[in-house]
Order: structure tokens, then sequence, then C-alpha cells
């Protein structure tokens, strides 16, 4: 593509009224609105009056300016250019959303915790978040938690974590079926140097109670990684109805009954795209698989034990020295282990190793977030930050609504993209007989799903 014109022929001017940068918020905000989100942020939300007043438009505010791609304070100015006032209400300036964040406390984030469960569940009604999975088809719940990078010392709780890295620590539980992108249950902001299992039990318990909100009647599997590996929260999963895999640390209870798995039990798998093996830095086509009883947590009281299967996936452990002619004696492997309660008639063994590796779905959520609305902490008080993330949170899942209603065009694609081709549209507005019309842009590539989503929530006047 090349420049048509020479420099002394063109020139700007910041002066049409008429003009928004972002006409898919009309639609997307719309969804919002028909999901009851003002009504419920008014309603849960206490925030002192001097500072909380129009609790439920500032909390709009906030999850639209996170739609458009909002990941600081600053960036709420977006939502008071050009015609937006003839589109919205309410646009609030970033100063008093600024303001109206640091009146948080801890009891209010939970009140707004309360706000994103329900407004989930009413998006589960005007969208399908969990496309129609079968009766007998697993829902899946993963949990999991990332650090978020925070830079200097003025971010309250901020610290250095697992990952070396300072910053805060996000929880995150999602769900999602085998047709769709994950939507998040439940979330938690927590210190940087937070142990990642720590409030893990409330977490799933209060993304169990969502779910059943959003769906029920379906099977649900909870997925964890090793961090999780508590009684805790396992025995939180199953006593919200769910079945579980989680891995497991290689402690001497599930070396001894890795050994004790006969060697003719051993199933060979291959991958359908070789896996990287970080250990060894190498990729991995196949491995073989076995399992057998195994009782979790036997130091525990007898009715705290939990009985299922040991899942053991074991990859050949290759000698490095093997050109030089020093080959071992023996064949050794490296072992990596899960625990479930499923039933082996329900999934059996290469099924639950294969569905269990499918947990690492929740780490493109993280990405998701990161590259979007939680690529900043905005503000130093940590209350804030806690209701930034909810907040960024109920942006996500609306705008992965959004994206499911537009024809099905976006039912997996990243909210990025769905930001890209359906929110960052501009449009001329025009009005007529008391009606609005938007102009966009001519030949969009994506007019088709734009129109699908546009048409779903206002839908065309029938003639008389």
């Amino acid at each position: 593509m090349q420049v048509s014109h020479k420099r002394a022929s063109v020139s700007v001017s910041f002066d049409e009224p008429n003009l928004v940068s972002v006409a898919g918020l009309l639609p997307v905000m719309t969804l919002a609105r028909d999901a009851g989100l003002q009504e419920l942020a008014d309603e849960w939300l206490s925030v002192p009056t001097d500072k909380g007043a129009n609790a439920g438009l500032k909390v709009a505010a906030l999850v639209a300016g996170m739609v458009a791609g909002a990941d600081s304070i600053d960036d709420m100015a977006l939502l008071r250019h050009g015609g937006m006032k003839r589109l919205f209400t309410a646009g609030y300036a970033p100063s008093t959303l600024g303001s109206f964040l640091r009146s948080f406390t801890f009891g209010h984030v939970r009140q707004l915790d309360a706000v994103a469960s329900r407004f989930l569940a009413n998006l589960g009604t005007l969208a399908p978040l969990l496309g129609s999975p079968g009766a007998a088809d697993f829902v899946f719940v993963d949990v999991d938690d990332t650090i978020i990078e925070v830079h200097g010392y003025a971010k309250q709780g901020s610290g250095y974590g697992y990952s070396g890295v300072r910053g805060l620590n996000a929880l995150l539980a999602t769900v999602s079926a085998k047709d769709n992108a994950p939507v998040i249950l439940a979330q938690r902001l927590r210190k940087g140097a937070a142990n990642s299992a720590r409030g893990a039990k409330r977490l799933i318990t209060d993304a169990l109670s969502t779910l059943r909100r959003v769906q029920t009647g379906r099977r649900v599997l909870c997925r964890f990684d090793s961090a999780y590996y508590g009684h805790a929260a396992v025995s939180a999963a199953l006593a919200g109805g769910a079945e579980v895999s989680v891995t497991v640390r290689m402690d001497p209870a599930v070396k001894r009954a890795i050994t004790g798995i006969p060697e003719a039990a051993w199933k060979t798998i291959e991958y359908t795209d070789a896996v990287f093996d970080e250990t060894t830095n190498i990729w991995v086509s196949k491995a073989e698989v076995a399992e057998t009883v195994f009782t979790a947590f036997s130091s525990r009281k007898k009715d705290e034990q939990i009985t299922g299967r040991l899942v053991v996936r074991r990859i050949p452990e290759l000698n490095p020295k093997t050109a030089n002619g020093q080959e071992t004696l023996f064949q050794t492997h490296r072992h990596h282990a899960f625990f479930t309660t499923v039933d082996a008639t329900v999934l059996d063994t290469v099924g639950a190793d294969k569905t269990h590796r499918k947990h690492a779905i929740i780490e493109q959520v993280n990405a998701d977030l990161k590259d979007s609305a939680l690529a900043h902490m905005p503000s130093g008080v940590f209350a804030a930050n806690s209701a930034w993330l909810v907040a960024a949170v109920m942006a996500y899942n609306l705008t992965r609504a959004a994206g499911l209603l537009a024809a099905g065009h976006f039912g997996k694609a990243r909210t990025g993209t769905i930001r890209r081709k359906l929110i960052h549209v501009p449009a001329r507005i025009a009005t007529s007989a008391r009606r609005i019309r938007l102009h966009l842009p001519e030949s969009w590539p994506w007019q088709t799903p734009w129109q699908a989503l546009f048409d779903h929530l206002y839908p065309p006047q029938q003639p008389a």
C-alpha cells in the first residue's frame, strides 16, 4: 500500500462532532443493559454515596472502557470523544472513575463479585456461552493463578511470587465446553507473594455456585495443576458436585503407587502434535500411559480420604551421551501423574490423560486478560485493583458473549480479535425523523458478523 497524495495537499482538524471510533460499543453495551449490569450494580454495591453515587452507571462505564480496550484509568477518556454522548449517557471522566475505584473496600469488592456472578448468569440466558454440550459431555472448570507484573513499591500487596517477578497474584476459575472458548466464573486478586492454593477452596465453591446459575444438569470436571493438590481444593470441588482431575506431586505415596504398576499395563500413545518437554528442551511425539487405584490424602482421617484413579504418563529418559557410545544399561523414564475421580467407564486411561492435558486452555485466558485490561494494575490501592480485576472479568465475558452472537464467527476468537473486528469500527452519526443512523465504512471486511450482532439486539422493524 502506498500513499496516494503529496504532503502539502493533506491537513487535519479534530472538529467532527458526529464521529465515533468504537461503534461496536453500541450493540455490546446494549447486550450489557439487557443482562442487567447497571441494575445489578445498583442493587448490590453499597459504596459510600459521596464517591459511589450512580454506582451502576460507573461500573457500566468501566466495563465499556475495557471492552473498547482500556488498560488504565486515563484510557477511559475514550468514552468521551466525538458523538459518543449521542449514543451513551453518563460518560464519566477518568478522574471520577478513579475516585470511585479507590473508595472500594474488601467488602465492596465481594459485592462486585456477586454482581459479576449474576451478570454472567444473565449473559448465559442471552448467548450460548457453553454451546450445547451433550448429556454425556463434560463441562470443564479450570483453576489457575497468574502474576500481573507491576513496577515500583507504590502498589499495595505487590511482591515476588513463584515467577520471580514483582507483581500481584490473580486467581481465576474458567468454564468451557468442547466447542467454545472459556468464560470466567470467579476471580480473586491476592498479594504477589501468595501461595497459589491460598483461597482456592472459597474460589472453587464460588465458581461452582455461579456455574449452577449458568447451566444445570451437565457433568462438571474440575481440572487443577499440582499447586492445588490438597484436600481443601479437591474436597471443595467434590462438595460442589464436580469430578476432579488434578496433577499430583511426586511424594512417596505416589512413587510407591507408580512402582506397583505392572509393565504390561502401559499403553503407547502418539500425540497428534508433538509436545514440547520443558525439562529436556525436546519435542515429544509419543509416550506411555497406565493407571492404578489410588487413595489420596491417606494421612488424613478415613472419612477425609478420597479414592480414585492415579493416571501416569511416562516419557523415556533420553541419554544425551548415547551418541558417544555411553548407552544406559536399562531404559529409564520420567513420570507425570494426575489423580482423578472420573470413573474408568466414562474416560479410559488414554481419554483421561488427553482430557487432563487440556487444562492448559486457561493459560490462553490469562494471556488474553494481560493483553487487554490487565496489562496494568492502575491504582496503588489494593482494593481498587481488586475491583478493576472484577470489572475486567465482566468485560471479558461480555466481549465473549458478543462474539458468540455475531453469527457464530468468533466462538473461539481472542477478545483482542473481537475488539479489532467488531468494536473498533468507526462510524458517522446521522439523524433523520428522530432516528439515529450509523454510517459505517464501506466494504468493512467483517460487515456480516457485525450486522448479525446488531440485528440480534436491534431487530429490524416489521412493516405495518
